[in-house]
Parts: C-alpha cells; structure tokens; sequence
C-alpha cells in the first residue's frame, strides 16, 4: 500500500484548480493521496438575498483519495465562509460551513460505470476528477434555510419596520378593524360636515 502526502498537487490543470489528475493516485487498489487545497468558488452558491458563497470565496478542501477496484474512493471535508441577511431582522450576517463529504468517483468500463444510470454516480473523465460538483452540491445543502443573526433575534415590528431590539418597552400600534375602517372614516366625513355647515349659520 502506497500513500502520498500533497497540498498542490504537481499535475493540476491551471485553468480549473478544481481538477486533480488520478495519474498521482494510480490503479492499484489500496493506494491513497492526501490533498489539500484552498479553492475558489467559481459562482454564487445559494439563495441570493438570503445566505450564500459569494463567487470567489476560499473553499478549503481536505481529502483522502483511495484507489479502490471500481473507481477512486474520495473523503474529507469541506470548509468555507457565508454572507447574507438575518431571516427577521434582515441585518447583513456572515458565518461559517464545514462539511463531510465522502464519493465515488467510477473508472472508466468499470461495473459500476457501466451499470449505473448517468447521474446516478460520478465518473473519472480523461483521467481526471472534477470535485467542484461534489463540493458545490454538499455546500448548498448544508446551507442554512432560515439564516439568523442570534437565536433570540425578535425581528422587526410589523407596523413600523423597526427592529423590536431597538424600540422602547412597550412600543406598539393601534390597529382598527378593517371591517370598521369604513364606517369610521363615513362618520369623521359627517362630523366634518356637520362643523362646516354650524360655522356658516
């Protein structure tokens, strides 16, 4: 059993950072390499307006690769920052994800390869591995679906649009019954017009 330590891999692509050449891991089965590497996200990943990596962020990826017979075996995980706004208060937030990820990634006319439906594995192209869509995908599901700055944030006051964490005690608004908006404003109208009218006299 072989094993190979790299944190920049010498056979990359320098136009996709993404790629890792499987000609530094082999066939035999058993071997393994250890990559580490900063990565940048190569679009937006998430809900715009809500939480997302911003295009350009450090994707931090720490892998194991094993050769194994149908394919090569990846695990690790994945680090990174979020941006975006608070789900009730709206404020600008930023945070962290970590994620695990664990992969497959077929040879080419392996079993594997040639029993499973098109998306249902991923495959070793031209003899290079594409981790961006694995890292990509697990990414976006581990995104938070309800962002917030704290857990105990209350939000803004639905009448005015102020956040409650800097509005005096006891702030509030009167509402009236829409069912007697109506009348009220007929009856302001007639008060109106009976003051209009006394003052002529």
């Amino acid at each position: 059993m072989s094993s190979q330590q790299s944190s920049s891999p010498q056979r990359t692509d320098a136009r996709n950072p993404w790629l890792f050449d499987t000609h530094e891991l082999g066939r035999s089965p058993g071997s393994s390499h250890h990559l580490r590497r900063e990565l940048p996200a190569t679009t937006a990943l998430g809900v715009p307006d809500v939480v997302v990596v911003a295009e350009g962020t450090t994707i931090t990826v720490d892998l194991l690769l094993e050769s194994v017979v149908e394919g090569v075996l990846i695990t690790g995980t994945a680090h990174t920052t979020t941006e975006g706004q608070c789900s009730r208060c709206l404020d600008p937030i930023t945070g962290e994800v970590d994620v695990q990820l664990t992969e497959l990634f077929a040879y080419p006319d392996s079993t594997t390869d040639e029993t499973a439906e098109e998306d249902e594995v991923s495959r070793i192209v031209d003899d290079m591995i594409d981790l961006e869509p694995l890292v990509r995908d697990t990414l976006v599901l581990a995104l938070p679906l309800v962002p917030l700055c704290s857990d105990d944030c209350e939000g803004l006051c639905s009448g005015c649009g102020m956040k409650w964490a800097e509005l005096e005690p006891g702030h509030g608004h009167e509402t009236i019954d829409p069912r007697w908006a109506a009348l009220l404003d007929r009856l302001e109208d007639t008060s109106g017009g009976e003051t209009a009218n006394g003052s002529d006299r």
